[in-house]
């Protein structure tokens, strides 16, 4: 169980930065989708569905790939 506790440490450093990224990255897009009427692609509960399930990068990627209309 140490060893395991010691090796979370080691990449504690690493998942920081990430963890703040993804959570930046989907408050943005939550945001966007609340604030926005038109999409590219789908409705606002869709990408929000999409944006809140797939939140680990994918989902708010997706969106701004896939549903973000440029203005």
């Amino acid at each position: 169980m140490e060893k395991m506790i010691e090796q979370a440490k080691e990449y504690l450093p690493f998942l920081i930065p990430l963890v703040f990224l993804q959570f930046s990255l989907l408050i943005y897009v939550i945001r966007h989708i609340l604030t926005h009427e038109s999409y590219k692609r789908g409705s606002r509960t869709l990408w929000l569905v999409v944006s809140i399930v797939l939140m680990n990068f994918v989902g708010p990627i997706l969106y701004l790939i896939f549903g973000k209309e440029d203005a």
